[in-house]
């Protein structure tokens, strides 16, 4: 565990909080910054933003009414600046159908972005990079759900994975590739 002191400020709808330390836990993907009353907060390795993104961010999120990942995916997205629309549903094959999202890529939540499917544990500044190229594409998926990625962390076990980009003729191609994060 490597402590430094610091002082910084957290923006994030209006919320400014100044920390005493530190420690960051590199195996775990966690940070964790600990106030002067011994509060500790752990943030994840994919809540520092590298992407920015001015657009439209208003997002739909259909997941499984029993699903705690997609709960820690939504936060995730949140704290990137994306405004989401959470919908609770039993449908989930449906939803996929409805969106023509090929079985292969499926994962556990399907989000709605400017006419766009993001499926899975995408981390955010893929999410915000592929709404600045607005690719002829119709989404991007991270197809199961890979120890590691935004909502599925678990500790020290990160498993390497891709972003796919695909589209509805069924072309599937890399659009990101994790392999140590």
């Amino acid at each position: 565990m490597l402590n430094i002191r610091f002082i910084a400020a957290i923006a994030g709808a209006n919320l400014v909080a100044l920390f005493g330390n530190l420690s960051f836990y590199p195996n775990n993907n966690a940070i964790a910054l600990s106030h002067e009353n011994n509060a500790t907060v752990l943030a994840s390795v994919w809540d520092q933003s590298r992407e920015s993104y001015t657009g439209n961010n208003k997002m739909t999120v259909y997941r499984s009414p029993s699903c705690g990942c997609c709960g820690g995916w939504i936060d995730h997205v949140k704290k990137q600046g994306f405004q989401v629309t959470d919908i609770k549903t039993d449908e989930m094959d449906v939803i996929k159908q409805q969106h023509q999202l090929p079985q292969t890529l499926a994962s556990c939540h399907t989000a709605i972005i400017n006419g766009y499917v993001i499926e899975g544990h995408v981390p955010a500044d893929d999410i915000k990079r592929f709404l600045k190229q607005k690719p002829q594409m119709a989404g991007l998926s991270v197809p199961a759900m890979p120890s590691g990625t935004p909502g599925m962390e678990m500790e020290n076990r990160k498993q390497p994975f891709e972003v796919l980009a695909f589209n509805n003729k069924g072309k599937v191609e890399i659009f990101k590739r994790y392999e140590k994060y």
